[in-house]
């Protein structure tokens, strides 16, 4: 996790320079995502799964996060929301900042799959296709194959990191490579959480996972900001982006 945020703040930096944006502004901002970050993944973590492992256990065990138990989404979610007072406080440009860390966002969850595969959380379904993985002895999969939903979402997570790099530097407005994001990562997530197998908490039948639910918001949000910020470009030449 360490890495992939690292990582991700070094690439966005490099971006963001490009934009016209002090890259110091970029590391600056980093402290922000990473208090809202946690505080978002831990709190919808603990939202989700009150019932299950909270409502009976001492309240501390809301801030024990050492063994995991923290949300993507709610770290995304918590991470916006503080950069976004940062951004304000700063008095940044919102749109050419997301635009510059976007891509970052998926490189970074890249690598973040890689420590869930090591510490054996986000696993898959049951399966006897070929690439089944099989976890140690004592896992809650009990040795059984499952699928590899963390390789699934870092490859995806990798092929939407090259698209949103690749858009970056042909963007027609700002805004749009976040909006892009936002399209992208729920579609993406949404299909490996049809082979999730982890989740004590299903939907519609089994169907959903809580991220499905979550995922239909953030596409909705991403395609009303793409369209939105594009129609505002069309109406205001005199604002777009100068690439």
């Amino acid at each position: 996790m360490a890495l992939g945020f690292i990582t991700g703040i070094w690439t966005a930096g490099r971006r963001a320079a490009r934009d016209g944006i002090p890259a110091e502004k970029v590391a600056d901002a980093g402290v922000w995502l990473i208090f809202g970050g946690i505080l978002g993944a831990r709190a919808l973590y603990v939202i989700s799964y009150w019932n299950e492992q909270f409502a009976t256990a001492p309240w501390t065990e809301i801030f024990m996060i050492q063994h995991g138990g923290l949300v993507f989404y709610g770290g995304f979610i918590g991470g916006v929301m503080s950069c976004t007072l940062f951004l304000w406080k700063e008095k940044l440009p919102i749109w050419k900042f997301a635009d510059a860390l976007a891509p970052s966002i998926a490189l970074g969850s890249m690598l973040g799959r890689f420590g869930c595969l090591m510490n054996g959380c986000c696993y898959g379904r049951p399966t006897d296709l070929p690439w089944a993985i099989h976890f140690p002895v004592g896992h809650e999969t009990l040795g059984v194959g499952v699928h590899p939903t963390e390789i699934y979402d870092a490859l995806l997570n990798l092929i939407l990191f090259v698209l949103l790099a690749w858009l970056h530097r042909r963007k027609k407005f700002n805004g749009q490579v976040f909006a892009a994001y936002l399209i992208g990562y729920a579609v993406a997530r949404s299909s490996v959480e049809l082979f999730r197998g982890d989740y004590p908490v299903r939907y519609w039948g089994g169907l959903a996972t809580p991220a499905h639910l979550i995922s239909i918001g953030i596409l909705l949000a991403g395609l009303f900001l793409y369209f939105w910020l594009s129609r505002r470009m069309l109406l205001k030449p005199a604002e777009r982006p100068e690439n």
